[in-house]
């Protein structure tokens, strides 16, 4: 595998960029390796900056599920930028997307477009405070919901220990404000209410969480959480950046059959523009400025690029047969690579849910973000490394998602499947 023009930017990158990266995740230091730069992409594939191709399974952690520059999405971003790229006023474009996304997700009877999911998580955030009059929230060890301050904090010593910093620069006061809990543990939660019930907004989490690789809600899990939320009159966000509309046309929300009281959507609605947006039950919504006095504000917001494309990546979606297709491919895809695992001696645990998978580098059963750090970092760097120099791209990081798009071909399965048999025989 060429490294050499990805080596020369990678190192202009680091005098004029932090770790040379604008996303921490992307240095590669988890895998101990240099980022590859890259340079164009289309279908199931990506290019780097050397020439080398791989099939691709970030898929810019999640969005293209078309896979890349789909033609009629790649079409009609041309065709609107003709009409100029920004406006910072109403348009068509945004109140037809809304649209769109209402008919997949009914519990969103309001709508608010921002520029990204963690903008999205953070006003749903200061909108649950506004509404109820409450200040703390409560997230799960392991969920991320982006890098606004009131989410960036860990679990401190005891069952209901208000949350501190995970980094600095989030002020300690604010922090306090947030609780966490163990993910899948309805008991934790339970006291957590009784403790500080009257106090807790809203409880936010991922439906299927994935950003510790992905782990699946037990039975009853969010059931317990919607039950919770309302004896206590908090209210009950499903961020769904990553799920909505990846693993059903209508999120986790639809496949699970659990309604929420807001929701949080991410740039998959703009086919892997910079986009967000927020929404859910109208007497909440209501309070958002213009109409409330909760403020939130974007010149980007709707933008007419972003939200052209998440219209024809909705309206493909929304073809009959695309998901069917994608849970049998995603379903060969997980069992071929568990088996290859098991055939070349090594123990892992694999989770899916539709084409939304993780192979966790351990024997224990995956069910929280405790279990999910006992898997074996250096095994799944030595994995990464080797599906990497095999044309196989997967995330830099075991504590992450792999992703399926209607571009994946059988064969591309194959091509991953034997790759992963050979690598774990490596190990």
């Amino acid at each position: 595998m060429k490294y050499t023009r990805s080596a020369q930017l990678f190192e202009q990158a680091q005098r004029l960029i932090p770790g040379g990266v604008n996303s921490p995740v992307r240095a590669f230091k988890a895998v101990g390796g240099r980022p590859l730069f890259i340079a164009k992409a289309r279908g199931s594939k990506i290019w780097d900056a050397d020439g080398n191709r791989f099939i691709d399974y970030v898929l810019s952690w999640g969005p293209m599920i078309l896979g890349h520059a789909h033609p009629r999405v790649v079409r009609a971003i041309k065709a609107a930028a003709m009409n100029g790229t920004s406006y910072g006023a109403p348009t068509e474009l945004e109140v037809r997307l809304a649209g769109w996304i209402q008919k997949a997700f009914p519990s969103m009877e309001l709508i608010r477009m921002v520029s990204s999911g963690t903008e999205a998580a953070m006003s749903a955030i200061r909108l649950a405070r506004g509404f109820t009059g409450r200040d703390k929230i409560l997230k799960f060890d392991g969920c991320y919901h982006g890098h606004a301050d009131s989410l960036l904090v860990r679990a401190g010593s005891g069952l209901a220990t208000l949350g501190i910093p995970d980094s600095p620069g989030v002020p300690a006061d604010l922090a306090r404000h947030t609780l966490t809990a163990p993910y899948n543990d309805l008991s934790a939660v339970r006291k957590i209410f009784e403790h500080h019930g009257r106090e807790i907004a809203g409880l936010i989490v991922e439906p299927v969480a994935a950003n510790m690789g992905v782990i699946l809600p037990k039975e009853g899990f969010l059931q317990g959480l919607r039950d919770i939320t309302r004896q206590h009159d908090s209210l009950l966000i499903f961020d769904e950046v990553i799920t909505g509309f990846r693993v059903a046309f209508g999120g986790a929300q639809e496949r699970f059959g659990v309604v929420p009281d807001l929701t949080c959507l991410g740039k998959i609605i703009g086919g892997g523009l910079p986009v967000g947006a927020y929404g859910g039950r109208r007497e909440i919504m209501e309070r958002t400025a213009p109409l409330g006095p909760v403020y939130q504000a974007g010149t980007l917001s709707g933008n007419p690029l972003a939200v052209t494309a998440g219209i024809e990546t909705i309206k493909l979606l929304g073809r009959p047969g695309v998901y069917r297709k994608l849970e049998e491919r995603s379903d060969h895809l997980s069992n071929g690579l568990i088996e290859a695992a098991r055939k070349a001696g090594v123990a892992v645990f694999g989770t899916r849910v539709a084409s939304l998978m993780t192979l966790f580098f351990t024997n224990r059963a995956v069910t929280d973000y405790a279990a999910a750090k006992t898997s074996d970092t250096k095994a799944y760097a030595k994995f990464f490394t080797a599906m990497l120099e095999t044309g196989i791209y997967l995330a830099p990081s075991q504590f992450e998602a792999a992703f399926l798009s209607t571009a994946h071909t059988a064969s591309d399965v194959e091509k991953t499947v034997k790759a992963a048999y050979k690598a774990f025989r490596s190990l």
